[in-house]
């Protein structure tokens, strides 16, 4: 039987890379890439060819691979296995590249920056350190070629081949034998008469020094160059020159020269170098200050290389969430780096991250994950949405906090194009048409109106028809101005999702109604959209073969690319009203009556005064607790008529910047006359608030039982002198029509009419008024059972008994 001997080279699990070599230390070592058998991660191998060196090289080598297998430290090059054999030595190490590769390469690119540099020199500072301080070695060998980076901008400490212990055991230096490397010895190891004295890191701080002017300068071509500083800067001269002094006991330890460039306006005193040193002690740091640190982090970001934020921030702001309850402040500075990411490495590191938070009950970690949903939607999938995004989202909606359901309605926007048939058409309408319909906010009803035109094109053809013309027409009754023109804007921007039939009969009607609107901004954009649709029903009626083209949307599919142009037409609403909105809710409170006098706003004739509605301004926390009855009464005719007489302008124009309205105060309609113009209007964005599935959108449009009768005295249009000057005292012809209609208002033909405003407000009050009921009455069983329990602890006191102390 034979026996083959394994091959010990063919049986590592690394193998080289088919490039050629990077380099490495001058000598027989070369530096090759390659990669891990099993998962194909990246390191690097240095190799060492017995048979191309000599028998002293081959010990050395020998004593390097030892030396690095047991030296473990931050700034050393990281042993992960190694191979000796009769024929070669192979060390594996982290995937690095030699830094005179690395300089040549970032200065092709627009160079290294100061901070990266300092940053760089501090790590290499900080091994000698280590080794001088701590381990009593010297390196013997720093130089240009000694030192090595990672994917991460990370200047490791290499080259330990002539490494020797400084007390002298184990015998002296061992011989280089390489010119390139004896030209950074220092004068006093050349001069072998000398006896100055000189301390155990002399030698490794002159070469300190050398490389400091490699880094800045280029190659070293002889050691009478070093009296030149050259590029290197102002701020590291100083310290410099203490490196490279004739001087070796002048020279200071690792340790001071890192003390001394740290200084303040020191070279190494910089933003980059302490966010470096933070995160290397991040573990042992306060809570507080994490939370500090990681606040901070997102503006300097910005300033900070690429590789550094991708390979050295990011594992630690995602250690920081899994493992030190970072919370919502990583979000920021995590999302920023994540732009650095490709998809793949996105889907990897970012998407698990991101599913795990939708599920937190931190609301700052939930605001701010809706706030920057824009920056990870598309590295989303369907089904992750579904199943595991959505269900957690539309908990928003519940949500107390008006600044989380008003992010919760905006997000929509977003994730309606990934949506399935049952989240999309069935629990997403449930949870708008109770917003719409129930809500006692205006902007919360005027959002979710905006937001239901941009994804109208995503709705199946049945939920389109039965939800869009009735969820439009019922916004178009909403006391809220601004309300009203989104729901005319949405008409507008659906226009080819209706049937012709529809337009005449159910939307042209609504729109019409709409033209003696109190607010000229309404009127304005009401004027306008029916112009579109009349122009659209008379291209039409003169050609009746359109007809089949002008409906092809209405009983298509979702089609994403008319959603695109829709949310196009109507981006007026949620992009120009956030900043509006959020300024309302944390700035005004509902005013008192007793502080602000509110001008009633005139209703024209023709019109019934509409019952007072709920109050529709934004409230802070402070206010959301119940009030006594009469001053809730109070303030609900106050503010009501508050939101009607703002100037919230036409919401057609989205790109007008909303921030200089920051004139609050209330204005009557008196003063408003003849200052508001048709260009000067903006939108309102809502606050969020219920999201109970009560009111929907099924009941439709229900056309009027019967047709009214003309009232008394008025005469048929044919006794009219239509064409002559009509006498003055015969007055307005239209007069009686008028009057009848602001006393006997006509039956409203939507189903809106029955769900009047006057009962969102009842029930308001109702619910604040028991809520204080029952608070007052647990308040004084409170005190009863106080008292009783006093009474217990005392016992009966005897008549004349004298009450001790």
């Amino acid at each position: 039987m034979w026996f083959f001997a394994r091959d010990p080279v063919r049986d590592f699990p690394f193998e080289l890379s088919p490039e050629p070599p990077e380099g490495g230390p001058p000598g027989p070592w070369t530096l090759h890439r390659g990669r891990k058998k099993a998962t194909g991660s990246a390191v690097s191998i240095f190799v060492y060819d017995v048979k191309a060196g000599t028998e002293e090289q081959t010990q050395v080598a020998k004593a390097a691979f030892k030396r690095l297998k047991t030296l473990r430290h931050p700034n050393i090059l990281a042993y992960i296995d190694g191979l000796e054999t009769e024929k070669c030595l192979h060390i594996v190490t982290e995937a690095v590249t030699p830094l005179g590769t690395y300089l040549k390469a970032r200065a092709e690119a627009g160079g290294l920056k100061e901070q990266e540099l300092s940053w760089g020199l501090h790590q290499i500072v900080k091994a000698l350190s280590f080794l001088v301080n701590d381990c009593n070695l010297i390196h013997n060998n720093v130089c240009m070629a000694a030192v090595f980076v990672d994917r991460a901008g990370e200047w490791k400490l290499g080259g330990l081949d002539y490494m020797y212990s400084a007390q002298g055991n184990g015998g002296g230096p061992p011989s280089k034998g390489i010119p390139e490397l004896e030209q950074y010895d220092p004068p006093e190891l050349a001069d072998h008469s000398s006896r100055a004295v000189k301390e155990k890191w002399s030698a490794d701080m002159w070469r300190l020094g050398c490389l400091i002017w490699e880094v800045f300068n280029g190659s070293l071509p002889r050691a009478a160059a070093l009296r030149n500083p050259g590029k290197i800067p102002k701020s590291l001269v100083t310290h410099y020159c203490e490196l490279v002094g004739a001087n070796p006991k002048v020279r200071p330890n690792p340790a001071r020269f890192l003390q001394n460039c740290r200084a303040p306006g020191g070279f190494m005193s910089n933003r980059f170098v302490e966010t470096n040193l933070f995160l290397e002690e991040i573990q042992i740091k306060e809570p507080a200050e994490k939370q500090k640190f990681f606040q901070e982090l997102s503006k300097s970001l910005d300033s900070f290389p690429e590789d550094f934020s991708r390979h050295k921030v990011l594992p630690q702001l995602l250690t920081a969430f899994e493992f030190g309850n970072a919370g919502a402040v990583v979000l920021t500075p995590l999302f920023k780096v994540g732009k650095f990411l490709s998809a793949e490495e996105y889907q990897q590191k970012i998407i698990p991250v991101v599913v795990k938070m939708f599920s937190s009950t931190d609301r700052a970690m939930r605001i701010r994950l809706l706030q920057q949903m824009e920056q990870f939607i598309q590295y989303l999938d369907e089904p992750t949405v579904n199943t595991q995004i959505f269900p957690h989202v539309v908990h928003g909606f519940l949500d107390t906090n008006p600044a989380i359901r008003e992010q919760t309605v905006k997000s929509m926007l977003l994730l309606a194009p990934k949506l399935n048939e049952t989240n999309l058409n069935v629990e997403l309408m449930k949870h708008f048409a109770r917003l719409q319909a129930k809500d006692d906010q205006g902007p919360i009803r005027c959002n979710t109106t905006v937001c239901l035109g941009k994804i109208g094109s995503y709705l199946s053809a049945t939920t389109r028809h039965r939800v869009l013309t009735s969820a439009f027409s019922r916004a178009t009754k909403d006391p809220f101005a601004p309300s009203r023109v989104a729901g005319v804007l949405g008409f507008a921007a659906t226009h080819n999702l209706y049937s012709m039939d529809d337009c005449a009969h159910k939307i042209l009607p609504v729109l019409c109604g709409l033209t003696v609107d109190p607010e000229k901004s309404v009127r304005d954009q009401a004027f306008k959209t029916i112009r579109s649709f009349l122009s659209k029903l008379e291209s039409v009626s003169e050609d009746p073969t359109q007809l089949a083209e002008v409906e092809k949307d209405v009983h298509a599919a979702s089609s994403p690319g008319a959603g695109g142009a829709a949310a196009s037409w109507a981006g007026w609403a949620v992009t120009g009203v956030s900043s509006l909105t959020s300024k309302l809710i944390r700035a005004n409170p509902t005013p008192m009556p007793s502080e602000t006098t509110v001008t009633q706003r005139s209703v024209p004739e023709g019109d019934a005064a509409p019952p007072a509605p709920a109050p529709d301004t934004p409230t802070t926390s402070g206010h959301w607790e119940t009030q006594e009855e009469d001053k809730d009464t109070a303030e609900d005719g106050a503010t009501a008529d508050r939101w009607d007489d703002e100037d919230w302008g036409s919401l057609e124009e989205a790109d007008s910047v909303l921030a200089q309205q920051d004139d609050w105060s209330v204005k009557g309609p008196g003063s408003r006359a003849g200052q508001v113009s048709h260009s000067d209007h903006r939108p309102l964005e809502s606050a969020w608030n219920s999201w109970e599935a009560e009111g929907s959108w099924d009941q439709g449009w229900q056309e009027p039982s019967s047709v009214e009768s003309p009232p008394e005295g008025t005469r048929p249009a044919s006794e009219y002198n239509w064409g002559g000057a009509e006498p003055s005292d015969k007055g307005d012809p239209f007069a009686a029509l008028s009057v009848r209609s602001s006393a006997q208002p006509r039956p409203d033909p939507d189903s809106w009419g029955e769900d009047s405003w006057e009962g969102v407000e009842a029930e308001s009050r109702q619910m604040k008024a028991e809520l204080a009921r029952k608070k007052r009455e647990e308040r004084r069983r409170e005190m009863e059972a106080k008292r009783a329990e006093k009474k217990a602890t005392k016992g009966p006191m005897k008549l004349g008994a004298r009450k001790l102390d």
